[in-house]
């Protein structure tokens, strides 16, 4: 019975042939590239999905913000764009300064296009930045008894800041002296001061 015992190791029976050897490692070594590929699709798409996701918490003030010493051109209306050197950004307003010691302050919810913006983006504004709002930069104006240009949606008016409210400032016109108009926050486009 001995003589008729094959072995299993010793004749090559059971055993996997070389060729068949080299054909299964590049199966297997086919299926780990292929496993690969697949990782490294994922990884691109997970970073294209967190690069958008990213971008779309980045506010036009984090931008404006991230361009200060920059010069823009700011266009709240197509007659009377504003041209100036980015120098200070709250959360609701830009400050351009427009050169020969005029400055405007923009609420960026006016801006309808911007140009010369780079495409980086700063941090979040902290507490006390985000604090700021266009009222804090009006009743400054209104302090130090500026006078300004008043852009709006349905005009222009000229004079000096008289109060600031919580959505709303008061404007005593040079013409008619003496008159004042109210401006609710909603209708600027800019102040500029003369």
């Amino acid at each position: 019975m001995s003589s008729k015992v094959r072995s299993v190791t010793g004749d090559g029976i059971g055993a996997t042939p070389p060729a068949a050897q080299g054909r299964w490692e590049q199966l297997f070594s086919d299926l780990e590239a292929q496993l690969a590929a697949g990782r490294a699709d994922e990884a691109r798409w997970d970073v294209a999905e967190l690069t958008r996701a990213e971008r779309a918490r980045v506010s036009l003030s984090d931008r404006l913000r991230a361009a200060s010493g920059a010069r823009l051109r700011v266009v709240t209306t197509p007659d009377e764009p504003l041209e100036g050197v980015v120098t200070e950004v709250g959360p609701h307003w830009v400050l351009l300064d427009l050169g020969g010691g005029r400055r405007a302050v923009v609420p960026t919810a006016a801006v309808r296009t911007v140009e010369g913006l780079g495409p980086h983006a700063a941090p979040p504004a902290g507490r006390t930045e985000s604090a700021l709002g266009l009222g804090h930069v009006l009743r400054a104006l209104a302090r130090d008894r500026v006078a300004v240009t008043v852009r709006t949606d349905t005009g222009v008016f000229t004079g000096r800041l008289d109060r600031v409210g919580a959505d709303h400032l008061d404007l005593v016109l040079e013409a008619p002296a003496g008159r004042g108009v109210s401006v609710a926050f909603d209708a600027l486009l800019a102040v500029v001061s003369r």
